[in-house]
């Protein structure tokens, strides 16, 4: 069975940095797609950010791109979000997602719709 685990969320000021993990457990596949998605209060899950494991390659919405970087370490399975020039628009709970259903990154990517799995989600908070 396929776990994933959040951690790192907190709060800080705007214009503050925090780093996301994502520990992957169950994962049948050493490669796999994995994302960062985002629900503020009262909106829609949107997508942050997504990820092949099997060549690192990445897609990030365009309200983060140049603040955000995700990243991942196989050997520990594991990926992460560096997030930098946080603002308070970026409050929300963060979730982390896997898709073990299919080999690679689906198109058109940032679609939530594309995940199978999913974390429990970490909380973070920007105040102004």
């Amino acid at each position: 069975e396929v776990h994933l685990q959040e951690s790192g969320g907190g709060s800080v000021q705007a214009g503050g940095s925090l780093r996301l993990s994502c520990g992957a457990s169950g994962v049948p596949y050493s490669s796999i797609c994995m994302g960062w998605f985002r629900q503020a209060p009262g909106k829609k899950r949107e997508a942050v950010a997504t990820i092949y494991t099997g060549d690192g390659n990445t897609y990030y919405a365009d309200s983060v791109k140049g603040r955000f970087t995700m990243s991942h370490d196989n050997a520990k399975n594991t990926v992460y979000l560096q997030m930098n020039s946080l603002q308070p628009e970026d409050t929300a709970v963060y979730y982390c997602a896997a898709d073990v259903l299919w080999p690679g990154c689906r198109t058109p990517a940032l679609t939530p719709t594309n995940f199978d799995h999913w974390g429990q989600g970490t909380q973070v908070a920007v105040s102004s």
